[in-house]
């Protein structure tokens, strides 16, 4: 194994964090391998999903390259070359090894993957891309290489390598069908985090009020990760639907610090919850939630039925806008 089927080599794209994070940033690390004429390779073998050292990714998406991850674990001939030979490793480990002070640091993962700006620089048959967030707004004018990607806005461009790279499992397909079986039109859409971090719930129930005094027979599907939280919405609102799964606890999400009978079932329950909200016709969420940014992309939701509980929120619309940026 030499070269990739694009004939410059391969980026095989590492992953941290819950879906959210790690759909936006892979679409980062797939748009780049078509930059730089790689074939990319989608490694999840991170143990949020699965024990450490399986890839959820081809069992939870239809992947359209189909080569294993760990066929690589072994090669030296890779960039950057702190990752030599060591492929198999989960970047925290690689962080915790050669940059332990940089944990937190918005700019590490510069030193895990290769240039943004000049892709086409690296020449080693194998190259690494990893960022805890999407990072489609530093490569820029550099899509425009693509032809595919010419004309495009970068959330185009990010619904389209989504559509190619995220088409999920038959289950979860089937699931949301059944979901939506049972909705009428209009459908709210409404995803609450409420574990390790917090949206406000009284913005959140303030705007989906205001969204059912105009349209007072829309239905309502639910996605939270937080049990106490979807009893007391049920409370509050009629006609709300939800699916049956496991919840985090209030200090942990799903993905991170429950410990679960069938991780696999459950990884494919919160991608029923994605790509339900993504068929929602209104959506009410905040956009410190990339879970929730990346179902709003899926389902092209214009910003028009978009309700943001977080878009005047100084502090999150600056995070954000750094993160994007570093």
């Amino acid at each position: 194994m030499s070269t990739g089927a694009l004939g410059g080599g391969f980026l095989v794209i590492k992953a941290k964090g819950g879906f959210g994070n790690r759909m936006l940033s892979a679409t980062t690390g797939i748009a780049l391998a078509r930059i730089a004429g790689r074939t990319p390779v989608v490694d999840w073998r991170d143990g949020e999903y699965l024990p450490r050292g399986a890839n959820p990714y081809p069992l939870l998406f239809a992947d359209p390259v189909g080569i294993d991850a760990s066929s690589f674990d072994t090669r030296t001939d890779v960039a950057p070359a702190v990752w030599s030979g060591r492929l198999a490793s989960h970047p925290t480990d690689v962080i915790s090894e050669f940059y332990p002070n940089g944990h937190t640091s918005p700019i590490v993962y510069r030193r895990l993957s290769i240039d943004l700006r000049r892709p086409e620089a690296t020449t080693e048959p194998v190259a690494v891309f990893w960022s805890y967030l999407p990072k489609m707004m530093r490569l820029g004018r550099r899509l425009k290489r693509v032809p595919q990607y010419r004309g495009m806005t970068l959330n185009e461009v990010t619904r389209v390598v989504l559509e190619e790279h995220f088409t999920p499992n038959e289950r979860v397909r089937s699931q949301v069908e059944a979901v939506f079986a049972e909705l009428t039109r209009p459908t709210i859409g409404v995803h609450i985090r409420y574990t390790d971090r917090k949206v406000s719930l009284t913005r959140i129930a303030r705007e989906v009020r205001r969204l059912r005094a105009q349209m007072p027979a829309a239905a309502i599907f639910l996605a939270t990760d937080n049990s106490n939280v979807r009893n007391e919405f049920c409370r509050q609102f009629s006609n709300v639907h939800s699916i049956d799964k496991a919840f985090g606890d209030d200090d942990n999400s799903l993905h991170e610090g429950v410990v679960l009978d069938d991780p696999l079932t459950e990884a494919e329950n919160a991608l029923v919850d994605m790509w339900a909200l993504a068929r929602c016709d209104w959506l009410v969420h905040s956009r410190h939630s990339t879970f929730s940014v990346a179902a709003a992309l899926i389902g092209g939701i214009p910003a028009s039925r978009q309700r943001d509980v977080d878009r005047w929120n100084a502090r999150v619309v600056a995070k954000r806008w750094i993160q994007n940026w570093a």
